[in-house]
């Protein structure tokens, strides 16, 4: 066993390096089986804090290096989509999915994001269907952690199908990963929100949290995992089928998508236009459908939104004319 210190100029350093209620400090004593001791500053000058620490020489390595990242680079996680500030009010009178890393809470703002959380509590599969910005994918992440701190999975894994939006992986520079890094940014993103940046790598480099390309789950089983198919309508029929097989024991999945952005070169081949009609009776499978009312991005998100579906009515209508429909 051994024991190294590091010096803490303040106890405001110490409260960011440790995390709100010394979770930082926990969460690496859990992972590397190490003890803290906080103590006076052992410099001559008095100031500040020792933070003392023993264990495996190697793990005490590891989690010097962890907090002097975490040093660095505080650790604030990226803004809080405007979507679930709440004020203490509105906290007070709705449920709580999870608290981020600042102790911000993470509610749900119109019936179909509450509809949403409860269907993801009760069912094994939850369908969430509905155009951009509805927080779909949020909040699936939020309720993710939410089941992870509370034990009841080992591991959350999310996947997206790569597809072009209109433009070609092969003329993006890099390797494989850096071509399809940006498709999976948007889950990165909110697991810095909520579980900021530093626990995520760590949870990332231990596998407790997983994000891969859809085409990577072929042949796996996933047991005691919470699973999130995101940009569910880029998926094939048969890729839908794969991913739907994947599940194993005590584990629950989630699928999101948006109809109206098919990115696939034949629309008609989205895995998700035919799952409601596959899945619909089977016990176990709940959906919620949202609508541009749900839109909690900038307020002039929901009014294109609900431009383009009067416009694509409009055109609809139109062409059914032209036809003698």
């Amino acid at each position: 066993m051994a024991t190294k210190r590091i010096h803490l100029k303040s106890q405001e350093e110490a409260l960011v390096l440790f995390g709100q209620n010394d979770q930082y400090l926990r969460d690496l004593e859990r992972r590397y089986h190490v003890q803290f001791f906080i103590r006076p500053s052992s410099l001559p000058s008095g100031e500040g804090l020792t933070l003392a620490m023993r264990g495996r020489a190697p793990d005490i390595d590891k989690v010097i290096a962890a907090l002097e990242a975490r040093r660095m680079t505080p650790g604030l996680p990226a803004k809080m989509p405007d979507s679930l500030q709440v004020s203490a009010a509105e906290t007070a009178s709705r449920e709580i999915v999870v608290r981020t890393v600042t102790g911000g809470a993470i509610v749900p703002r119109t019936s179909h994001q509450k509809e949403y959380i409860q269907a993801m509590r009760e069912y094994d599969m939850v369908l969430g269907l509905g155009p951009a910005g509805t927080g779909k994918t949020f909040l699936a992440v939020a309720y993710a952690v939410s089941e992870l701190q509370a034990g009841r999975v080992t591991r959350i894994v999310l996947t997206r199908p790569v597809v072009e939006a209109g433009e070609k992986l092969g003329f993006l520079p890099g390797d494989f990963y850096d071509k399809v890094h940006p498709y999976l940014r948007p889950l990165y993103d909110a697991f810095f929100t909520i579980v900021g940046p530093d626990r995520f790598r760590l949870l990332k480099e231990d596998e407790v949290i997983e994000i891969v390309p859809l085409a990577y789950m072929r042949g796996r089983t996933l047991d005691d995992a919470l699973i999130i198919l995101d940009e569910a309508q880029n998926t094939t029929p048969e890729q839908m089928k794969m991913f739907l097989t994947r599940m194993g024991q005590h584990s629950k999945v989630i699928i999101n998508g948006d109809l109206t952005q098919i990115d696939l070169e034949n629309k008609r081949r989205s895995g998700l236009l035919k799952i409601e009609r596959i899945l619909h009776g089977i016990e176990g499978v709940g959906m919620v459908r949202f609508s541009s009312e749900d839109v909690v991005r900038h307020q002039l998100v929901q009014k294109i939104i609900q431009a383009y579906e009067e416009f694509e009515r409009e055109e609809s209508g139109q062409a059914r004319q032209a036809t003698g429909g």
